[in-house]
C-alpha cells in the first residue's frame, strides 16, 4: 500500500559543507530518514537528519537533525495527479 508522508526540513540548518555538486551542476544533500516505533507528542513519526561520513561518527561529531514527517491525513482513492504518476514508464 502506498502512503504519503508529510514534513518539512530547516534549510538554514543544513551545514554547506555537506551539500555535493553533481556533475549535472545541481546541490544534493545526503540525508538520513528515521522512522520511529511510536509516534511523539506532535505527531511525528519520524525524523530527517543529514547524512554523517564514516569519520564524523568516529569522532562523534553531533548528528545534524534537520526535520520532522508524519503520515498525511489524506485518505481514500488516489487523485488524478496520483494516478498519473503510477502510470509512468519507469
Amino acid at each position: 500500500m502506498n502512503q504519503l508522508y508529510i514534513g518539512s526540513i530547516c534549510v538554514s540548518d543544513i551545514p554547506k559543507d555537506k551539500l555535493t555538486q553533481a556533475k549535472n551542476g545541481k546541490l544534493y544533500l545526503n540525508v538520513d530518514l528515521w522512522v520511529n516505533a511510536e509516534v511523539d507528542q506532535y505527531g511525528n513519526i519520524g525524523s530527517v537528519s543529514v547524512r554523517q561520513s564514516k569519520e564524523d561518527r568516529e569522532a562523534k561529531v553531533k548528528k545534524v537533525y534537520i526535520g520532522n514527517f508524519k503520515e498525511s491525513e489524506l485518505k481514500g482513492p488516489a487523485t488524478p495527479q496520483q494516478e498519473a504518476l503510477n502510470d509512468l514508464p519507469f
